[in-house]
């Protein structure tokens, strides 16, 4: 079976961890996270790409395996972010990629792509229930964005594997994660222990600073520059990327838009029918 590689990378003076799946000679694919997500989300899409690419799946900083910032105010934010994932491009040498990216991480995609000096590395864009902003309302009255802003600067800390398991299986429910082995595999792949001996989800909580960074989720600008070919990917039951943004979204000519049935925010993209769909695209 193929397995990543861990390579720990210094960009703009923080330490970035990266899992590694496949060649460095074929074509690179990006995957790039949630919010409270690391790289290993993707295993098992990176594991069926791996097989015709380069995959690269960081872990963003303030999350797994990454430095967690000194400045979060100023760091926990898609300009950060943007600019560590050109950094970690210039530094593998890679040109051109194609990006997937779920929830956050496919904003970030979003804002790479729609920067005109940046706007040519991405060549596929794979947005995994994640829109430009919001119709009207600010972006932050969205039912799903305040759900998660609810919990993120307080990850729990419980005395047990399986108690945080249980926890996992109760806030990312929506994923479609169905066997006991993937959910071993998420929770093992996502947690730490604490000093008192606790375990607690792999992530800073001041990652929350992101929701201060109010202009981050309105990415409408560079949505309409990118001119890269898009697959938006909806789960039917979202409460992050409503209906009506994801179809404005698809009124744009070079985007397609797929909705996978009874998953919420956001599809794990573990499943032999929503992989063939990124391969497809990808292709």
């Amino acid at each position: 079976m193929i397995s990543p590689r861990s390579r720990f990378v210094t960009l703009n003076g923080m330490e970035v961890h990266v899992s590694e799946w496949g060649n460095p000679s074929n074509p690179a694919v990006v995957c790039w996270h949630g919010l409270t997500r690391n790289g290993r989300d993707f295993d098992i899409l990176a594991r069926q790409l791996a097989k015709d690419y380069y995959v690269i799946c960081p872990d963003t900083i303030g999350r797994g395996w990454s430095q967690w910032s000194s400045s979060p105010e100023t760091d926990y934010c898609f300009e950060t972010y943007s600019s560590l994932a050109i950094g970690l491009l210039d530094y593998l040498g890679i040109d051109q990629i194609r990006w997937v990216g779920t929830s956050m991480g496919g904003a970030i995609g979003i804002k790479i792509a729609g920067t005109p000096l940046f706007q040519n590395r991405i060549t596929h864009l794979v947005l995994n229930d994640i829109g430009a902003g919001a119709l009207g309302d600010a972006v932050q009255d969205i039912d799903g964005i305040k759900r998660i802003i609810s919990y993120v600067g307080s990850p729990p800390q419980f005395q047990t594997f399986t108690e945080l398991k249980n926890y996992f299986k109760t806030i990312y429910t929506t994923f479609g994660l169905t066997s006991e082995e993937e959910w071993n595999d998420f929770t093992r792949t996502s947690c730490r222990r604490r000093d008192g001996g606790g375990i607690s989800p792999d992530y800073d909580p001041k990652i929350a600073l992101q929701f201060q960074h109010k202009d981050d989720l309105n990415l409408w600008t560079q949505w309409e520059a990118i001119q890269a070919k898009v697959l938006l990917i909806r789960g039917e039951r979202s409460d992050v990327l409503l209906l009506a943004v994801a179809e404005k979204m698809r009124q744009k000519p070079n985007c397609e838009m797929v909705t996978i049935p009874e998953l919420g925010h956001a599809p794990a993209l573990n499943t032999e029918k929503q992989i063939a769909l990124i391969e497809d695209f990808l292709r």
